[in-house]
């Protein structure tokens, strides 16, 4: 992949996390700097990826498809990060997914051929670029979804219009009542259905898509009961031979339910060669609160996930300064909204450390869970600390965030670090 030109990015010191005053330089030579974390070599605070917790990650998923037969297509838009993306497909991923023509328009500049777009093709612009790229590509492998005769109408006229000389290949969404997009009912489906097998051979019907994480943590039989109707809708578009030629993909999964996703596509039965897609973003990173309890909750619904060794671990930390204690069980920190995520849950202090000098550092140490952030403005944090706290002004906390897809758009440039908080590489997001 066409990964060159992140490494050849002039960062400097208006790049958010770097230090004051520094040369610019390649963010390909960053390793070279020898710089370190709890050295403070760079100013909090600072998100940093954990280069082994991601490894780690990659290679469980693998693991997971293996044992389950099915594919994965990460949601790119969690990172935003082509270094990432190829992280991702190094480890087996069959395509990257995208949300809008903006994250396709990013995956495209890098190299990668392979890609599904997880909503409705819609507007001028965004139908002029995927039919022009389309045409211009034949390596180009694209996916994205339909749920209305009159998108379908539109698509096939901008096919027309264009002339790509193959099909664009859709999945028909199956939805939810009161949720976002897709089918309500099978009869829905099945118009829908019907009207792209009547736009051929400008328009093609590949498979069956749907989002179940809307439904929550806490509603396994709901969202077993819509992975069975999005079957039911792929059983009813099959009897009437409304698929194109060639495999059938089944496709859903946030990153909460893609146990279930595979285990119920697995055992559709239909007739066709299928190909069971599940589109789970934030595996790579995985965080230290929303997805540790829902990988318990897979954990207790999949047992058999426990052959694959151990769970994913947490790869993100912003680290910030202790930079006020105004009262015995209050603490100030030097991060806030536009440094961590705090949606749906508040950051998790994990750690602390007392910076000082010499070679013997010793590790950051753990903190109680009394220790806990209570607010946070755009800039600071709201600790409510125990009497016995050992924090004072001056030092460091790591937290852990909830919902990675919240944290990478704060950040340009991230630091990978190893264990030691060695910084040994870094990627960047294009947000």
């Amino acid at each position: 992949m066409k990964l060159d030109q992140i490494n050849a990015t002039i960062v400097d010191h208006k790049t958010k996390g770097m230090p004051g005053g520094i040369a610019p330089f390649p963010l390909g030579d960053i390793k070279s700097k020898g710089w370190n974390v709890l050295a403070e070599d760079l100013p909090l605070p600072l998100m940093v990826l954990n280069r082994n917790a991601l490894n780690h990650n990659a290679e469980w998923m693998r693991g997971f498809l293996g044992m389950s037969g099915a594919v994965v297509s990460p949601h790119g838009k969690t990172t935003m990060a082509p270094q990432l993306f190829q992280k991702q497909i190094d480890a087996g991923a069959w395509a990257i997914t995208v949300a809008t023509t903006h994250q396709m328009q990013v995956a495209r500049d890098f190299g990668f051929n392979r890609i599904v777009m997880a909503n409705q093709l819609l507007g001028k612009q965004a139908m002029r670029y995927v039919f022009e790229e389309l045409k211009r590509a034949p390596e180009l492998d694209f996916y994205c979804l339909i749920d209305s005769v009159d998108n379908v109408s539109l698509l096939a006229e901008a096919a027309r219009k264009v002339g790509t000389g193959r099909p664009l290949q859709l999945l028909l969404e199956g939805g939810m009542a009161g949720g976002r997009t897709g089918c309500r009912d099978v009869a829905g489906a099945l118009t829908v259905a019907r009207a792209v097998k009547a736009a051929a051979p400008y328009l093609a019907l590949r498979g069956v898509e749907g989002f179940e994480g809307l439904l929550g943590p806490d509603s396994s039989a709901k969202v077993q009961a819509f992975l069975d109707y999005l079957v039911s809708i792929a059983r009813a578009v099959e009897a009437e031979s409304l698929f194109a030629p060639g495999e059938v993909i089944l496709s859903a999964g946030g990153s909460a339910f893609y146990d279930l996703v595979a285990h119920t596509f697995k055992k559709s039965g239909l007739a066709s060669k299928l190909r069971v897609l599940t589109r789970s973003g934030c595996y790579l990173t995985h965080d230290s609160n929303m997805y540790q309890k829902r990988f318990a909750a897979l954990r207790a619904r999949s047992p058999e996930v426990d052959q694959l060794g151990e769970a994913p671990r947490a790869a993100i930390e912003v680290w910030a300064y202790v930079q006020s204690r105004p009262e015995p069980n209050q603490a100030i920190v030097t991060m806030g909204k536009r440094d961590i995520p705090f949606d749906p849950d508040a950051p998790v202090a994990l750690k602390w450390f007392r910076p000082g000098s010499g070679t013997n550092r010793q590790a950051p140490k753990p903190l109680s869970p009394d220790h806990m952030v209570t607010a946070l403005n755009d800039q600071h944090g709201y600790m409510t600390v125990p009497k016995d706290t050992p924090l004072k002004v001056g030092d460091m906390v790591g937290f852990g965030i909830s919902h990675p897809c919240l944290a990478f758009d704060r950040w340009q440039v991230i630091c990978l670090v190893d264990d030691d908080y060695n910084v040994v590489d870094a990627v960047r997001t294009y947000f």
